[in-house]
């Protein structure tokens, strides 16, 4: 299910010097204004909950899902590169496993490593904040991944739906309508963050049982479904 040639070409395309600049930006402000707030502030629980809550996991983290999860195999799809991987004896769902593996890896490094270090930074961990909006990165990353290389399998404005997702549905009506919360993978994350955290700090909306659910069917459905559509792409010399 992991073909190693798959994944060094997609840590190739993922990182390379230009879309490794997108990646690490938000990271970079994150750490910024983590730093800032500290000085301005001092260390505070609930300003360290706000900001990673607010900036890290509704903002950061499923932007760079979009960038991972999309451009592990959207690209390929849309210059027509694609035909070479289809065109090797490699079973299509290996390369959507393969692109999922490297598309979590990439979203894993770049939010949940900038989250603990400004975590560390705004509180000192105090309240086990950090860990737990950690946590929530890790989680998240896995479900981010996994939709939005779907949308990189099933449109060519991939990034475009995606961003729509992440700034106006995870950051804006997760965060506003009572209801929108109960789809949110932001929310999800939390729940599992929640049993991490110390006091009120971490909040959801939806219970742990529920979350784990929801977390663990969108993560398979979506690769299982990307891996059907990958198999209904046919190269010109099967037709």
């Amino acid at each position: 299910m992991y073909d190693p040639t798959v994944a060094r070409l997609t840590y190739r395309a993922l990182l390379g010097r230009r879309r490794a600049l997108i990646l690490g930006a938000l990271p970079l402000l994150l750490l910024v204004i983590a730093v800032a707030v500290r000085a301005l502030a001092g260390a505070d629980d609930q300003t360290a909950a706000d900001v990673l809550g607010g900036f890290a996991l509704a903002t950061m983290v499923p932007i760079i899902g979009v960038i991972a999860g999309t451009g592990a195999i959207g690209p390929e799809i849309d210059d027509g590169s694609v035909v070479y991987l289809l065109s090797k004896p490699i079973k299509r769902p290996t390369i959507i496993f393969t692109k999922l593996i490297v598309a979590i890896a990439v979203t894993m490094v770049f939010s949940a490593v900038p989250t603990f270090l400004a975590g560390l930074i705004l509180n000192g961990n105090g309240q086990q904040v950090a860990v737990a909006y950690t946590i929530a990165a890790l989680v998240a990353s896995i479900a981010y991944a996994a939709l939005f290389l779907l949308l990189g399998t099933v449109s060519r404005h991939a990034v475009v739906f995606g961003l729509v997702y992440a700034l106006v549905w995870e950051a804006l009506f997760g965060s506003l309508v009572p209801g929108a919360r109960t789809l949110s993978v932001q929310q999800w994350s939390l729940a599992v963050a929640q049993k991490v955290a110390d006091g009120n700090l971490v909040t959801s909306d939806v219970g742990l049982p529920t979350a784990t659910a929801l977390l663990v069917g969108v993560t398979v459905l979506a690769t299982w479904y990307a891996g059907q559509k990958l198999r209904s792409l046919t190269l010109a010399g099967e037709e």
